[in-house]
C-alpha cells in the first residue's frame, strides 16, 4: 500500500470512529497513528475524499465522509429537521434552514443524485436548488419529500416564492 493510500485509509478510520472538529485535531490523531502530515496536505486529502463538515450538538461541527451511514451522530436533532422553509420560482427552488445547516443539507441532496436536480448552491442558511430542464416542480418536490419527510409540513403548493 503506498503512502497516500495508507494515509487516506487512516483518515477514513479516524473520521468514522471519532468526532473530529478541526484539521488540527485530525493532524494530532494522525500523528498518534504514526502518520506525519502537513495542514496543506491534509486539506488536499479532505477535498479529494469529499469530506464535509456537519453541525454537531456538542462539538460545533464535525467531519463526515460522503454517504456516512453512522446512525449515532449526535447532531442537533435530525439534520433535516432544521429546514425551515421551501419555495419555488420557475426552475429554482429555495430551501431555507436554521443557521449553519444549509451546506450539510445541500450535500445530502447532491449525494443522492436526484435526476431532477442540476445542482445546488448553499450559503449559511439558504440553499438554491436548480432543476434540470424537462422536470417539473411536482416531480422534484416528491423526491425531496422522500429524502426529507419533514418538508411536507412546510410546503404549500399555492406559494411559489420564498417568505
Amino acid at each position: 500500500m503506498n503512502q497516500k493510500t495508507h494515509r487516506l485509509s487512516i483518515i477514513r478510520k479516524i473520521i468514522r470512529s471519532e468526532y473530529i472538529s478541526s484539521q488540527e485535531e485530525l493532524i494530532a490523531r494522525l500523528e498518534a497513528n504514526g502518520v506525519q502530515i502537513t495542514q496543506s496536505t491534509l486539506s488536499r486529502d479532505l477535498k479529494f475524499m469529499h469530506v464535509a463538515k456537519i453541525p454537531h450538538k456538542e462539538k460545533g461541527y464535525i467531519y463526515v465522509l460522503p454517504n456516512n451511514t453512522r446512525s449515532d451522530l449526535n447532531i442537533s436533532t435530525n439534520i433535516t429537521d432544521n429546514i425551515t422553509d421551501i419555495a419555488f420560482s420557475g426552475n429554482l427552488c429555495v430551501i431555507t434552514t436554521k443557521p449553519g445547516y444549509a451546506n450539510a443539507i445541500a450535500g445530502h441532496i447532491d449525494n443522492k443524485c436526484i435526476p431532477e436536480v442540476l445542482g445546488t448552491v448553499a450559503g449559511d442558511n439558504t440553499i438554491l436548488l436548480i432543476m434540470c430542464e424537462g422536470f417539473d416542480m411536482d416531480s422534484l418536490i416528491e423526491q425531496l419529500f422522500m429524502l426529507f419527510p419533514s418538508l411536507r409540513s412546510l410546503y404549500h403548493r399555492e406559494r411559489t416564492t420564498p417568505r
